[in-house]
């Protein structure tokens, strides 16, 4: 069978060439994004309109799944599955499979970077220095701070594995789903760090820094708004690097603005390419999407995500098949 498949995400095959050589070994149709950027939800509509199998970054599916009677199968580069109506595609018999570990370090190295960044104020002082001034911020060591995590999976267990080595004050979690308390206490009572889990209200008003490490569902969505910002001490910090729309952006800019917590640091946004009005502001670090953009992650999803519609197609067992649970997580 010559089946006709699209790459919608990008990049590519471009740090590592083996993911497409994989795709292209099959003798498939295999067709690349044409823009080089990331598609709006309308373009993957009609550039994939009659392909059998797509694999996909974070475009909406919607109005694919739609137009395409077609599709078979959707493979997700990364973990996020808010940009595929899953309920929809079970109605349509489509299969979907993602990269879930793939992610994991690279995500979990960039929140620590931001964490260290915004709290030390050294995106900060880079820009003071070449405008000619020598500022030397005074910032708050993680060793010296209470750490919130909101959301303890697969990135926020790591996350707080390293975050152990600081030696913070303490570690407070909120967990939407699992109950985590032998692996953080097997983590944390090592080193002897104080932590407990809490309701989201205690995280808002008790942390000096929040760091979110949820999946965007019905539930999540805004869950960091005017209402849970106003907890926030006034010298707290806030870090997504989950997914955009978890934190009301117009809230934090707000909040940001009128000085009511001290910064932020954010990796993903509601809309992307971001272009909104937290550019204005000197109080957040703002990053472009980039928590998996390192060589080998990037190589890892792009790959598994190569493999996993090869195994679909050729009727082999899927070995990342979305689980019941991230449906159940949509409805």
């Amino acid at each position: 069978m010559n089946n006709k498949i699209f790459i919608s995400t990008y990049p590519f095959g471009i740090h590592d060439p083996e993911p497409l050589n994989l795709l292209n070994a099959t003798g498939w149709e295999i067709i690349t994004n044409p823009f080089k950027r990331k598609l709006k939800s309308t373009e993957v509509a009609e550039i994939a309109k009659d392909v059998d199998g797509i694999i996909a970054g974070t475009e909406d599916l919607t109005p694919l799944i739609q137009s395409n009677q077609k599709l078979k199968f959707i493979s997700r580069v990364g973990i996020g599955l808010d940009s595929v109506p899953l309920s929809l595609c079970r109605e349509r018999d489509i299969k979907v499979s993602y990269t879930p570990d793939a992610v994991t370090k690279a995500v979990v190295e960039l929140t620590i970077g931001l964490m260290l960044s915004v709290t030390r104020y050294i995106s900060n002082a880079d820009r003071e220095l070449r405008k000619g001034k020598w500022s030397r911020f005074t910032g708050k060591r993680l060793g010296e701070s209470v750490i919130g995590l909101i959301g303890l999976g697969r990135v926020g267990l790591s996350v707080l594995r390293i975050l152990s080595a600081f030696a913070p004050k303490k570690i407070i979690i909120n967990d939407l789903v699992d109950d985590k308390s032998d692996e953080v206490r097997n983590i944390l009572e090592k080193s002897k760090i104080p932590f407990a889990f809490l309701n989201k209200e205690q995280i808002y008003t008790d942390s000096d820094v929040i760091s979110i490490h949820v999946p965007l569902t019905k539930l999540t969505k805004n869950l960091i708004s005017s209402a849970e910002l106003s907890k926030f001490k006034k010298d707290a910090f806030l870090i997504n690097t989950a997914r955009g729309g978890i934190v009301n952006e117009a809230a934090l800019y707000e909040a940001l603005k009128n000085q009511r917590i001290a910064g932020a640091a954010i990796d993903v946004f509601e809309e992307e390419p971001y272009k909104g009005n937290l550019c204005e502001l000197e109080n957040v670090l703002l990053t472009q999407h980039m928590g998996s953009c390192s060589y080998d992650c990037r190589l890892l999803m792009e790959k598994g995500a190569a493999e996993e519609i090869i195994r679909f197609f050729k009727g082999v067992p899927l070995l990342n098949e979305v689980p019941e649970q991230e449906y159940l997580n949509q409805n």
